[in-house]
């Protein structure tokens, strides 16, 4: 058995993937602590996995304005102290880190201890922490096709994104009763990510009734900012009732991704990973203020592969014909579906946990 700290917090794009792994580690008999930031999000996102062991550190993120600088200087500062002294007590085989301002601190502590460093990147442009810190690294996993400039080829491994085993694909007609929901009408799920999108939770209220008036209900999760917004009703020309129901968020998102026939959404990789896992197609309106505008480059790549449509938030004027021209053609639905499950071909996880492994026996053999 070995002992493995998983730095995965700060958003759910890199909380989740961290909870698959130390699921699928725990599962073949490995002991893990995951490391997480001190958001709600964090907070609210570990509070079902009661089997897992974790430790919260501060920080905030990187910004140029002057205050914030400092501000985020003294928090990494306090951050790296606390994982050294984490890191000496619990002696770690190897350490994998998910990106983020977490894992930069988490990262310079391994390397100063000496401790084997992984990294995982999950988007289509690795982010600021994993291009910092590559040069650290003794595996990266990136994104099929993907390189990093400087780092040699055998650093790099590809692989898909982790998904927690509660993420797999539901039939459609077994889980529509269970949530209660027409199984006559077809239904629209709004997803803006693990902290929700306001253009998105706009969007549905402004075009609902026209949704409605198509036969369409909508589910629509809002992010914990925008927990007040009201479920909404219309019963259109047909006199058919049709519900739009706003959650702040949802702990079942393999049934409502099952019993979707199209999501929009942001285009997170993990997101993108669930919709593949559940074989759900997309509208994905990458978020235009993105780091290196990643979303743009996940959305674009999604969309060459045959498994859902791109479109610009500053085109949103026409995303509701987009949504009836999809959503209603069988055909194309179909097309999608078959390209979603040839996507989701191999078990990232398994590979991942073979890797690392081999990575901490190697570390634990020159240790002795």
């Amino acid at each position: 058995m070995s002992k493995f700290v998983i730095s995965c917090g700060g958003t759910g794009g890199h909380l989740s993937p961290g909870i698959a792994l130390a699921e699928g580690l725990m599962d073949v008999g490995h002991e893990c602590k995951l490391v997480i930031s001190d958001k709600e999000v964090d907070a609210r996102m570990v509070r079902k996995y009661n089997e897992l062991d974790y430790v919260k550190l501060p920080g905030r993120g990187f910004s140029i304005n002057p205050i914030a600088f400092i501000k985020f200087n003294i928090q990494q500062s306090r951050a790296f102290f606390n994982s050294l002294k984490f890191l000496r007590r619990y002696q770690p085989d190897a350490v994998i880190g998910f990106g983020g301002f977490i894992t930069a601190s988490v990262v310079f502590s391994s390397f100063v201890l000496g401790l084997p460093i992984i990294l995982h990147e999950s988007n289509r442009k690795p982010g600021k922490a994993v291009r910092l810190l590559s040069g650290f690294a003794q595996r990266i996993y990136l994104p099929e096709g993907l390189k990093l400039k400087g780092i040699p080829p055998s650093v790099i491994r590809h692989c898909g994104f982790p998904l927690r085993k509660e993420i797999h694909h539901i039939k459609k007609d077994e889980v529509r009763k269970q949530l209660v929901m027409d199984r006559h009408q077809k239904v629209l799920l709004v997803f803006g990510g693990s902290q929700g999108a306001v253009r998105l939770n706009e969007w549905v209220r402004d075009n609902f009734t026209k949704l409605a008036e198509e036969n369409v209900s909508v589910y629509c999760l809002t992010g914990h900012a925008n927990e007040r917004l009201n479920n909404m009703e219309h019963r259109n020309q047909e006199g058919n009732l049709v519900k739009a129901v706003f959650e702040p968020f949802s702990e079942n998102m393999a049934e409502l991704l099952s019993t979707a026939d199209l999501v929009i959404s942001r285009a997170g990789a993990g997101s993108i990973a669930e919709f593949i896992r559940c074989r759900v197609p997309a509208i994905l309106i990458p978020y235009p203020h993105a780091a290196d505008n990643h979303q743009l480059a996940n959305a674009s790549f999604h969309e060459r592969q045959g498994a859902g449509v791109t479109v610009k938030e500053a085109d949103m004027d026409r995303l509701f014909d987009e949504v009836i021209d999809t959503i209603y053609n069988d055909w194309l639905l179909r097309k999608f579906r078959r390209n979603l499950e040839r996507l989701d071909r191999y078990n990232s996880i398994e590979t991942i946990i073979r890797d690392i492994e081999s990575i901490a026996d190697e570390h634990a053999s020159l240790r002795d």
